[in-house]
């Protein structure tokens, strides 16, 4: 589980945005020490993520809410499956109702989608990377699902790997000019490995002449370019295919020897999974 207090605080935020002055639906209609019982029903098959996350939601609501889970993160859940039941004040429970579910819905389908993914390259040396192409506040908690749906996380955000894209190598005059002033400000001010995207086998060769980083991306690169590319490299650096891979066509890429495969669509095109917050009667 990633760090609680990150959590809590971004879960005060999103309970403040929904609830604002008062949940007045449950107000008008439920009285104060009505209590009732609730259990969340999987609609569809797919990985769970996102119960501890479910949980703080109703505690911070209602701290004497009862949860029960029934399932842990990462498992596999069939339609039907009661993943946790919740029972207590019934205004409670309907207050941090939308919440909880826009939480573990959503970390849920990415951990669905990532392991999805990770099948398709099943038996190859491929490893399933994320990217940050994330919900703004919400990074860790997608990449902790990509994580529990069988993936590996890239880097977290811009502070914990260089990464020299392509407007890096323009800005910087060149891609020579990029990797020396990495090099040197890895090796005398902040210790970093250092990865450079590629665009095309030509900038490739340069690369390969000046040296001095640790992972080479080969980005937009067809299945037949990226397998020439992987073979030139030779084991010398980490490479990662990266550029509109999807689940139609990663087993070709997986196939040519590429170290990490990066998919974006893992964060940022995703459908939640179907869950549904039945009130018992």
């Amino acid at each position: 589980m990633i760090d609680t207090a990150y959590v809590k605080n971004h879960i005060l935020q999103a309970l403040q945005e929904d609830i604002g002055s008062g949940d007045y639906s449950s107000l008008c209609c439920i009285g104060e020490k009505e209590t009732n019982k609730a259990r969340l029903v999987a609609k569809q098959e797919g990985i769970i993520c996102g119960i501890e996350v479910a949980k703080m939601v109703f505690e911070a609501v209602d701290s004497s809410l009862v949860f029960t889970a029934f399932k842990t993160d990462g498992d596999r859940i069939a339609k039907g499956d009661i993943v946790f039941t919740i029972g207590g004040k019934a205004r409670s429970i309907l207050s941090a109702e939308r919440t909880a579910l826009n939480y573990i819905q959503r970390l849920s389908g990415i951990a669905t989608q990532t392991a999805e993914y990770v099948a398709l390259i099943e038996g190859t040396k491929a490893r399933l990377l994320d990217t940050r192409k994330t919900t703004p506040t919400l990074r860790l908690l997608e990449k902790y699902a990509v994580k529990t749906g069988g993936g590996c996380n890239h880097r977290i955000g811009l502070y914990d790997m260089i990464m020299l894209k392509d407007n890096h190598v323009d800005f910087a005059g060149g891609i020579e000019q990029a990797i020396t002033m990495a090099y040197d400000f890895v090796t005398t001010k902040q210790p970093l490995k250092i990865e450079i995207e590629v665009r095309n086998l030509s900038e490739l060769d340069k690369v390969l002449a000046i040296g001095k980083i640790d992972r080479i991306m080969l980005d937009n690169f067809s299945v037949e370019d990226l397998c020439e590319a992987v073979k030139i490299i030779n084991h010398r650096y980490e490479t990662e295919a990266s550029g509109g891979i999807n689940k139609q066509t990663i087993r070709a890429f997986a196939e040519t020897g590429v170290d990490f495969i990066s998919v974006g669509a893992l964060t940022h095109q995703i459908h939640s999974l179907d869950l549904s917050l039945v009130a018992d009667r």
